[in-house]
């Protein structure tokens, strides 16, 4: 969910339709800065050296996680002398070459070995319908739509008692911003739950019975691959946008709800880019004429869309930080059992709340368009492990730590509701 406010000369060039080269971030430094009352001086210091946040905008006693060009890191650090900083990363390539190298699955082996490191788009596919080849009578690959360059959205569909499509849906949403690649291991090891310990538990069992799964790993699929083969950092998705060499739409920004708020940018080279017109990104229409169909059926029950970083979980509004979502107290409730069940698995600490107030602002996403226009009970979103020490790329020795304790609160949440 995090998003970059300015570009860099690298990243606009990756941005472009015509250069396709391979970004590298070897000897690009992260920053936190606390900006206290310092507001207009960040953002001062963001502009003249044209650095990337990976937080968002500054707002007082807050911080920002900035990204530093090798370039610009003496003028960074001569301009930030009188604020207090703190390195993250002391050299983002080597983090991003620490974050485990991407393996190779071999098809039709299905089990907990796949948590151990991250995988090319191809091989989560194959991983998705191996899973679904072991357990052929309560599940199916299903897909929502195509994606800009043509990929299946693909995601499996589980059920139980009463058979496919007899109950309510069940909707988790993972990686919509490309570079959060631990989203969709952890949605995947949910699906991985669900059917591998249905015969075994009954808590399982009942959850399966109770509703019908639609669970989807990689809903950005064009973004995704991108990250893997030219630019780790990419978030947006790989649409082109007329009269403008920079790519790509946040599909998160691009829901037709409330999409003109504050929130999103209109600048088609910003990382929060909300798309020319409401619901224009060629995902977000898949998306949301898969979830108009559930609503219209049986009806959803949860979306939950999935982000990293920040260990946060939220739910409406993000359009506002006025507006009160309805059964406000239960989502409250809901809230603290959830975060209270994550931290019970391995002493990890989540916060709870609404999301504008507890991250930011946003127009045009799918929670609050789950809730107010597919009439969700209940909508949800998370952003997964870190706080930032490393950020987006989260080494793959955590992947199957933050999949077990997000499992606790989902577990949770599917009791509770």
């Amino acid at each position: 969910m995090k998003f970059l406010t300015l570009a860099l000369a690298s990243a606009a060039l990756a941005s472009a339709v015509s250069v396709p080269a391979k970004i590298t971030y070897d000897g690009f430094k992260v920053y936190r800065v606390s900006v206290g009352s310092n507001v207009a001086a960040v953002k001062s210091i963001m502009s003249k050296l044209q650095l990337e946040s990976w937080t968002g905008r500054p707002k007082a006693n807050g911080f920002v996680d900035l990204m530093v060009p090798p370039t610009q890191v003496e003028n960074f650090e001569a301009d930030t002398a009188d604020l207090s900083i703190q390195l993250m990363h002391e050299d983002l390539g080597l983090s991003i070459a620490d974050e485990g190298q991407v393996s190779v699955y071999a098809a039709g082996s299905a089990n907990a070995t796949w948590f151990n490191a991250y995988h090319p788009i191809a091989d989560h596919t194959q991983f998705l319908k191996d899973l679904q080849a072991s357990y052929p009578s309560n599940s199916e690959i299903i897909s929502a739509g195509k994606s800009n360059s043509g990929r299946d959205l693909t995601g499996i569909h589980i059920w139980g008692s009463g058979g496919k499509g007899s109950k309510k849906a069940i909707v988790w949403h993972g990686n919509v911003h490309a570079r959060e690649w631990i989203t969709s291991m952890v949605v995947e090891y949910a699906a991985y739950t669900l059917l591998t310990q249905n015969a075994s538990d009954t808590s399982m069992k009942a959850y399966v019975d109770k509703y019908d799964f639609y669970i989807f790993p990689i809903v950005n699929p064009d973004g995704f691959a991108y990250t893997q083969t030219n630019d780790r950092m990419w978030r947006k998705n790989r649409q082109a946008n007329s009269g403008n060499s920079c790519v790509g739409r946040d599909i998160n920004r691009n829901w037709p709800y409330v999409w003109s708020g504050s929130g999103s940018s209109t600048d088609p080279c910003a990382e929060d880019y909300r798309g020319a017109s409401q619901g224009d990104s060629t995902e977000t229409k898949a998306l949301k004429a898969q979830l108009d169909g559930l609503a219209s059926g049986k009806g959803v029950e949860m979306y939950l869309d999935f982000h990293s970083y920040s260990q946060l979980f939220m739910y409406p509004y993000g359009y506002s930080c006025t507006a009160v979502v309805a059964n406000s107290a239960k989502y409250a409730s809901l809230g603290t059992g959830v975060v209270n069940a994550i931290k019970a698995v391995h002493g990890v600490s989540f916060t709870e709340g609404p999301i504008c107030d507890t991250i930011y602002q946003v127009a045009g996403d799918g929670v609050d368009y789950a809730t107010d226009i597919a009439k969700a009970a209940f909508s949800f979103t998370v952003e997964l492990r870190d706080t930032g020490r490393y950020g987006f790329v989260l080494p793959a020795a955590q992947i199957l730590p933050s999949a077990e304790e997000m499992w606790a609160g989902l577990a949770y949440l599917l009791a509770n509701m």
